[in-house]
């Protein structure tokens, strides 16, 4: 029997996320995801008047074809699902994980090759760019490892997290939004020799209050690329291509990363970087607000949206807050700067309107975790 949780998540999905019309077609792409919550979205889809297709995936057959998939393979598997895509008019990916390190051990340029002939074409250009989406995770007993819950706990969280007050959310963020829109220069300071300036002027907002990601809870837009001066050391961990990282440090001069480093696998970070030029430039810098997260677990669609924390991103931009840089990545890396994490200030234009994680304006006040919970 399907936990009942499934048909409310799957609502959430159906008419807030994506807001499936009738006659619309949606696209389910499922990995490592029960097919009872499968189920309940081709349900939820059709009640709403929609048409649903599935694609069911699993990471250990992903892995054996990403792990020596030649260039031509890829076109053409690219060429089929881009075109799939583009009949879509929404996309859901569900994505479980037993494994958060099944890509672990590939070659680095193998993987960089997958995600320009493959994931470039078919996610980053069709699928973002012209259907309505949204991801999230499934929840699996290897991320309630990581969070360090047991698999019932993390079950609760999960949902916790997925089917909160999204509309709620989408009231509280707008004072933020307009004031990213008029602020010029940015100023963050944190733990470490965190002190990084750049400049936002220009660049458009976007409010994540549950339309692409599940769980959500963040407000994004871009540095003015070549206006990142200082440095930002991350205080959480990272997963990139199944490699992990801890405690990134970056220096940036003139918008380029100059100096990069990390506890373990420098070279593994460098080669990353050096992918190719906008790998050195920052595509996006958001700030996380879901009260229900609180510590990193090394999946970046929770980790980024943290309570307290924000996300500075080496590589592409989005379309839709662009300052022109391109590049293959997106990398977004976290710094939590909450009081237990070592604290923090940002800053707008000499103003801070957050320090130690929690907003300190009037006009902000909503979006602290109580008065979202609340």
């Amino acid at each position: 029997m399907a936990d009942s949780r499934y048909a409310t998540l799957a609502d959430v999905l159906i008419t807030h996320s994506t807001r499936l019309a009738p006659g619309e077609h949606v696209l389910i792409e499922a990995f490592d995801t029960p097919d009872e919550m499968v189920v309940a979205l081709v349900r939820a889809a059709r009640r709403a008047g929609g048409h649903p297709h599935v694609a069911l995936r699993h990471a250990r057959v992903m892995r054996a074809l990403n792990a020596d998939a030649d260039e031509d393979n890829l076109a053409v598997w690219a060429d089929c699902d881009r075109h799939r895509m583009a009949l879509m008019d929404a996309y859901l990916g569900l994505r479980g994980s037993h494994n958060v390190s099944e890509m672990a051990g590939i070659d680095t340029a193998q993987m960089q090759r997958v995600t320009r002939i493959y994931g470039k074409p078919v996610h980053f250009d069709q699928r973002v760019n012209h259907t309505k989406w949204c991801v999230l995770r499934w929840p699996t007993p290897s991320m309630a490892q990581l969070a360090g819950l047991s698999t019932e706990a993390f079950e609760d969280f999960y949902f916790d997290v997925c089917t909160l007050d999204y509309a709620r959310m989408d009231e509280a963020v707008k004072p933020l939004v307009e004031r990213m829109q008029r602020a010029d220069r940015v100023r963050l300071v944190g733990p470490g020799d965190t002190d990084l300036s750049f400049s936002i002027r220009d660049i458009p907002v976007i409010a994540c209050t549950g339309e692409n990601n599940i769980p959500d809870g963040e407000c994004f837009t871009a540095p003015v690329r070549d206006s990142v001066n200082g440095v930002i050391h991350f205080n959480t961990p990272t997963i990139y291509n199944g490699r992990s990282f801890n405690n990134v440090r970056l220096e940036f001069r003139d918008g380029r990363v100059v100096d990069a480093g990390a506890d373990a696998d420098v070279d593994g970070l460098n080669a990353i970087l050096d992918t190719d030029d906008g790998a050195r430039h920052v595509g996006e810098f958001a700030i996380g607000f879901n009260p229900y997260i609180r510590s990193a677990m090394k999946d970046i669609l929770f980790d980024e949206k943290i309570a307290g924390s924000l996300h500075f991103t080496p590589g592409r931009a989005y379309e839709d807050a662009d300052n022109g840089n391109r590049s293959e990545i997106h990398w977004d890396l976290v710094l939590i700067q909450r009081p237990e994490y070592g604290g923090g200030e940002i800053r707008f234009d000499d103003e801070v309107i957050r320090r130690d994680g929690l907003f300190v304006v009037d006009d902000l006040l909503a979006l602290n975790p109580d008065a979202l919970i609340g």
